[in-house]
């Protein structure tokens, strides 16, 4: 495997965890190479220029050199202009970065959808909004070939904004006769609007978390996501 150099390159931290007595490993979502592991030697050291930088939720530019699956931190820089997330926002940025780790490929470039995290990340900082979720989770199927079939049913029909539909994962959605009460069960208004990226209706925007979380938990094969288990352990708390 040939070894190779990557200069001035956009990236987010996603995770980082100890190697060694005083590295680190570093997970990122860069702009034009995807989901990269990194070694940070060093970074760990009291006195390491590293310490401040490596922080999730902040936009830097990243050098990297080396070959396999764990290349060498060679330059970190902050870009600046990304206010740190605090409270509901700051759990709802790793529960991002816990969709990106454990969907996105290695070095498989989404520039794209690099874009929609950074917006994303900055309209949090103004004030979460859930339709922002909603919108990086269709954004993030898309990316990765499982986008919803939101034009017409399985039969071929339009969808229907007064109908009621089911919708069968890997088909699309097949309309029902009367309402369900299934997380994949959605009205057509829900459908379209998902389709026009609107989700100004309550009831689209209700409808619409069940029916991403289930995608979402058939695309990580069942995988329960840890973020989501804090949301809710804290939720029965308060």
């Amino acid at each position: 495997m040939l070894r190779h150099r990557v200069d001035a390159q956009a990236a987010y931290v996603l995770h980082t965890y100890p190697f060694r007595e005083t590295s680190l490993i570093v997970e990122v979502f860069s702009r034009d190479w995807g989901r990269v592991s990194l070694m940070a030697r060093g970074a760990r050291r009291p006195r390491s220029a590293l310490r401040g930088l490596l922080m999730a939720f902040q936009p830097l530019e990243l050098g990297w050199s080396g070959k396999g699956e764990v290349q060498t931190l060679t330059k970190a820089e902050w870009l600046g202009g990304q206010p740190l997330l605090s409270g509901k926002a700051l759990f709802c940025g790793y529960y991002l970065n816990e969709l990106l780790l454990n969907l996105l490929p290695r070095e498989d470039a989404h520039e794209r959808l690099f874009s929609v995290y950074a917006q994303t990340l900055r309209r949090f900082a103004d004030g979460l909004h859930e339709a922002d979720l909603r919108r990086f989770e269709c954004a993030l199927l898309s990316e990765l070939g499982y986008g919803l079939t939101l034009a017409h049913d399985v039969e071929g029909a339009g969808i229907s904004a007064e109908a009621s539909y089911a919708y069968e994962i890997e088909r699309g959605p097949v309309r029902l006769a009367a309402p369900g009460d299934s997380p994949l069960c959605v009205s057509g208004r829900t459908l379209i609007d998902l389709a026009h990226d609107d989700f100004t209706d309550p009831r689209s925007l209700a409808e619409a978390k069940p029916l991403m979380r289930a995608l979402i938990t058939h695309y990580t094969g069942g995988k329960g996501l840890e973020t989501r288990k804090i949301f809710m352990e804290l939720q029965e708390l308060s």
